[in-house]
């Protein structure tokens, strides 16, 4: 039986629902106001809660923002109102929520819903990084904007963005409460019919447009049609540009203008690096949470070296690199030399594109440009003056004379 906390302000709605489910053999911890709630989660993480939205002090949905922002939000959570409008029941499933109870509950559709919360509780079900939740960045403020906006239309919608961006984490700010969200995936080619009516009424997510075989092309061009009138929701992802869709992997321009008739640019995470700590500590606090990992924690120093890393395979990189950081960590605080061990390589420099208004500079001016970036480019190879020297064919005081005309400071040692 499940371990199951209850946060109501209202003494006969926490008895009347601690008696239910206790007949039903669940051990239940009850919670007046949404700071008792916090502490409760503090000390113990529940299979399942129950929470009210309107409470005295903090009300529901900043007690589940509080819970997503930190990494807390690792069991299913199942909201209760009396009063909820559909635009605070849309943000609490946007949010994390699993479900919504309107109050009077009956009791019938309290233990349904129990049943189906409990039932899909696993970690890998119920652990859900929520970006949207964590970051504070300008872009990912104007991002969240625009999802709640385009949530309010049933048109398809074209997420693009760079590879590892996790775009499913994005398409599930969009299905409504109590609505189904179908990833589509192998069964797009073999029961397209069957994942259409799976997905009536809520979401049905493609990912990655240029990887879908022709079988699944055509399972895709067979649901289109139909989502209309089904209320499906379609909305896709894709890394390729709309030339190399239809050249390189035979999409049809048709079916490709129909699922873009909305478009969201998904910003690679670089450009929202004063996030990438918060989003690493949530990372951290699931797999804790979860008992993927023993407890860990980040340095300051580790979190640093996390901030200024470029991600060239974004969301999906980070979520890699903070599980075998922690994996590998010999202590509980992961340090900077733990992070520093996981991280890919950085890409070598690329030379300067130097051809861009070269010939337009007078001689001198073209040599000195080009003899600046040569050396910049060698210097960045972290190679000694006597290597630098070999390579470039100069005698060291030469090479040192002309380093110091082209203001090139290295500080470097001979071998």
């Amino acid at each position: 039986m499940a371990t199951i906390l209850v946060v109501d302000d209202e003494v006969g709605i926490r008895e009347l629902l601690s008696e239910i489910l206790s007949d039903e053999g669940h051990t239940v911890r009850l919670a007046d106001s949404a700071a008792a709630a916090r502490e409760q989660r503090a000390r113990e993480r529940p299979d399942l809660v129950l929470l009210d939205i309107s409470m005295p002090d903090i009300d529901g949905i900043s007690l589940l923002k509080e819970w997503a922002a930190s990494g807390q939000l690792t069991m299913p959570v199942v909201m209760m109102s009396g009063h909820a409008t559909i635009d605070t029941a849309v943000e609490a499933t946007r949010i994390g929520a699993m479900e919504f109870l309107e109050k009077p509950i009956a009791m019938q559709k309290l233990l349904a819903t129990v049943k189906r919360a409990l039932r899909s509780s696993e970690p890998q079900a119920y652990t859900r990084f929520a970006p949207l939740s964590i970051g504070r960045s300008p872009t990912v403020t104007d991002l969240r904007r625009r999802l709640q906006q385009y949530a309010q239309v049933n048109t398809p919608l074209l997420l693009r963005g760079e590879p590892g961006a996790m775009a499913e984490l994005y398409a599930r700010s969009l299905h409504q409460p109590g609505m189904p969200f179908v990833a589509a995936g192998p069964a797009l080619s073999e029961a397209s019919q069957a994942l259409l009516m799976q997905a009536a009424g809520g979401v049905l997510f493609i990912d990655e447009l240029g990887a879908l075989s022709k079988a699944q092309q055509r399972g895709l061009a067979f649901i289109v049609p139909q989502a209309e009138r089904q209320k499906v929701r379609l909305v896709s992802f894709t890394s390729r540009q709309h030339r190399q869709l239809v050249e390189e992997h035979g999409f049809d321009e048709t079916l490709l203008a129909h699922l873009s008739q909305l478009v969201l640019a998904l910003p690679p995470l670089w450009a929202q690096a004063e996030d990438v700590p918060d989003l690493a500590v949530s990372l951290l606090t699931q797999l804790v949470e979860t008992r993927v990992t023993p407890p860990r924690h980040f340095s300051v120093a580790a979190l640093n070296a996390l901030r200024q890393h470029m991600w060239p395979r974004n969301l999906e990189e980070l979520h890699q690199v903070v599980r075998s950081a922690a994996l590998g960590a010999l202590e509980e605080e992961i340090g900077v030399e733990d992070v520093q061990r996981v991280l890919p390589p950085a890409p070598p420099p690329e030379p300067a594109p130097l051809a861009a208004g070269l010939f337009d500079q007078p001689l001198r001016e073209a040599r000195e440009a080009f003899e600046r970036a040569y050396f910049e480019y060698h210097l960045a190879d972290d190679v000694s003056m006597s290597r630098l020297a070999e390579r470039s064919g100069l005698e060291r005081t030469h090479l040192y004379r002309k380093l110091k005309a082209l203001g090139l400071h290295t500080g470097k040692k001979e071998e």
